[in-house]
Formats: structure tokens, sequence, C-alpha cells
């Protein structure tokens, strides 16, 4: 993908109300944005949760493609305010950069997923300090992502 942004998330959302709220923003955020989203498959949920992180890192990092700058959801990342989300999305497309926000599964995220932002020129990103659960997550970041944009195109949307 040249320019835009993608979203990659681990596991369908199951519960309905947050799959047809994530549908809503994602729609929204299409008419400003040029936005894929990508979901891998969960691993399975018999497996020890270690191996789960592990297994779904590694299906992430083999769907993100070579010059992507990965933006990982993670409680320990950065807090950008809706605004400084809007200015890092203006100032990767200038840069002819596509952002992908990463979502974990309901265990988070490998080091290794971690460690491809850092060489990539991604960041590690973070909602709050509270642990959301994924699928809300997902949600939540659709909404940011539609409210940056709408930012970015002088929109009334976003209240100072």
């Amino acid at each position: 993908m040249a320019a835009g942004l993608a979203c990659l998330f681990v596991g369908k959302c199951r519960e309905a109300s947050l799959r047809e709220a994530a549908a809503l923003y994602e729609q929204k955020l299409a008419h400003l944005a040029r936005c894929e989203v990508h979901t891998i498959k969960d691993a399975p949920a018999a497996l020890p949760p270690a191996e789960r992180v592990q297994r779904e890192g590694r299906d992430l990092l083999a769907k993100l493609p070579a010059g992507a700058a990965p933006v990982i959801l993670d409680e320990r990342g950065e807090n950008w305010s809706s605004r400084e989300l809007a200015a890092r999305l203006k100032a990767w497309e200038d840069a002819a950069r596509t952002p992908w926000f990463v979502v974990g599964g309901a265990y988070g995220l490998s080091d290794e997923v971690r460690a491809r932002a850092a060489k990539s020129g991604g960041a590690l990103f973070s909602l709050g300090r509270m642990t959301l659960p994924h699928e809300l997550c997902r949600v939540v970041l659709l909404e940011q992502l539609y409210r940056a944009a709408s930012i970015n195109k002088g929109l009334p949307y976003h209240h100072d």
C-alpha cells in the first residue's frame, strides 16, 4: 500500500456491538483517508499464552510489508493526543510512509513485533495506561484515526 494507512489486528471481532462500532469508524475513515484493515487469525486457544503471543507475532510480522512504519499499540508506548496523532499521520504522509497500526491479541504482542517498530521508523503508541480488551482497542483506534484524519482535513468533528 502506498500512502494512506493500514490497521493490522489479531483475530476477528466476536462481540457484535464492537464489530458494528469498528465497522462504523472504518467506513467514516474511508471517506477521509485511504485505509486498509487486515486481520490475522488468532492462535489456538489451547496453546499456552506465551506460545500464542509468539505465533501471532510471527504471523503479524509476515503480514507487514517492507517499508511499512509499524505503529505498535502497547501500554508501554507513547501517549499521544488526538492532535499529536494527526500531526504524525501528516508527517508519515508527507514522507510517503504508510503507518501500519498493529493491535495484538488477548495476550498482547511479542518482543519481536515491538522491535520491528523500533528498527523501521515506526513507534510504540499507547491509548492510555489502562488495559483495554483488544476488540475495544480496535474501536478506539479506528475512532482516533478518524478523528485525526478529520483534524487534518479541517473538519469540525474534533472539538478543542
